[in-house]
């Protein structure tokens, strides 16, 4: 019998060992899904809140500023073609209905743009360990009548002990994968992507393309910056990407002066292409950097530049509910910083900090060169204060930008650090 129970116990150790943990980035049934964008020159965050059952209605809710402009919105059913229209603003939610799990596209427009965000209905099919708990507990209840009227009926009692001593193996069965379920393998929703057959290596890294629309923008003018995707392997649109930090791609744009900054999240305009629209103030070379994850395949980084011609024009606000701040707010300790060592960086916000990308604030820093970039979010203080930890991996002059959201907009809080030889 203990051996028995020994041999018990490494089996669900190993199916606990090999289980493989939900990733933050994936998309699970009965999980709302968060998208940023930055259209109209507004930063949004498109909520496609969780299907529980299908068919049935799906709601889409815009998070955003009080000069958010409205969206027109389209869901098209990618199996059938089925589409429906709707509207939607902050605090002004669009209902549409879906007849089927699977693949879906919703189509935003606002202001001449449009992105087309691809996704999957999916809802829970429940767990398969259901079975073995329910079951477990039903034979356990059938073994202690059994064995209470064995014992009735018989004065050795042997049987009687052995059937119970078998129901109570069948409660702790049952009551260990009650313990243990959260972190067994659960099987797939309806609706979601089949499990891919490919290497086990993962899919290869993302290579890009970045240009402007047109291809030499003049300062003052609105352009377009493109960031065109391909598979590292065969060349091919990379149309996979997760959601990364409640985003499909993050771009940070900056002048080599490191004098304009902006982080915004581009549209998906077409398979493997992300689009959003800028305006520069001045002249000169500007450095872009692309934050994505591709499905089975992790995080990268995406570098790129382009140049700005033309005589230095003063813009009005970066975008609604977009402002900077003075760099007074900014503590940097200890306050002469040194190259591999850690740092800390606190920002006194105006106001209260709200969730922003899925966190309290975001630290983007650097080089002088442009040859290093780091991006780390707030340690989770509560209160106005956002404290942020980062390393300077070499000594020289760093160009930093913190962020926060409040209900009145976006705060950027520019600041430099020099880090000493």
């Amino acid at each position: 019998m203990i051996r028995l129970l020994r041999l018990f116990c490494l089996a669900v150790l190993l199916v606990v060992v090999s289980a493989s943990p939900t990733a933050a980035h994936d998309v699970r049934a009965g999980a709302d899904l968060r998208i940023a964008q930055t259209i109209a020159g507004a930063e949004l965050t498109l909520v496609i809140k969780a299907t529980t059952r299908v068919p049935g209605p799906l709601r889409v809710e815009v998070i955003g500023f009080p000069s958010a402009p409205a969206l027109d919105l389209r869901l098209r059913s990618t199996a059938d073609g089925r589409v429906t229209h709707g509207t939607a603003a902050p605090g002004r939610p669009a209902q549409f209905r879906v007849e089927e799990t699977g693949p879906h596209e919703l189509t935003v427009g606002a202001g001449g743009e449009t992105a087309v965000i691809p996704f999957r209905v999916l809802v829970d099919r429940g767990s398969g360990w259901e079975f073995l708990i329910y079951g477990g507990l039903f034979v356990a209840g059938l073994l202690l009548v059994g064995g209470l009227l064995t014992g009735a009926f018989n004065r050795r009692g042997r049987p009687a002990v052995v059937v119970t001593a078998v129901a109570a193996a069948g409660i702790s069965v049952a009551a260990l994968i009650v313990v243990l379920e959260p972190w067994l393998p659960a099987r797939p929703p309806d609706g979601a992507e089949p499990r891919p057959t490919g290497s086990a290596l993962g899919r290869p890294y993302v290579q890009r393309v970045v240009t402007t629309v047109p291809a030499r923008p003049a300062a003052g003018e609105e352009f377009t910056t493109r960031v065109e995707l391909f598979d590292g392997s065969t060349g091919r649109p990379v149309d996979d990407l997760a959601v990364h930090h409640e985003a499909m791609a993050h771009l940070v744009v900056t002048s080599q002066d490191g004098r304009y900054f902006r982080h915004v999240h581009p549209l998906r305009t077409a398979p493997g292409r992300l689009e959003v629209r800028l305006r520069a103030d001045r002249p000169g070379r500007y450095l872009t950097y692309v934050e994505l994850e591709r499905t089975d395949s992790g995080g990268q980084l995406l570098t790129g530049s382009f140049t700005v011609a033309g005589p230095e024009r003063p813009t009005a606000s970066p975008g609604p509910g977009i402002q900077d701040a003075a760099a007074g707010t900014v503590t940097v300790t200890p306050a002469v910083p040194r190259a591999g060592r850690p740092a800390t960086v606190e920002v006194a916000a105006n106001g209260t900090p709200r969730p922003w990308l899925g966190m309290a604030g975001h630290l983007i820093v650097r080089a002088e060169d442009g040859e290093f970039l780091g991006h780390v979010h707030e340690m989770g203080t509560p209160g106005s204060r956002l404290r942020f930890t980062f390393g300077f991996p070499v000594p020289g002059r760093y160009f930093a930008w913190a962020q926060y959201a409040t209900d009145r907009g976006i705060t950027t809080v520019p600041f430099t650090v020099e880090v000493p030889r």
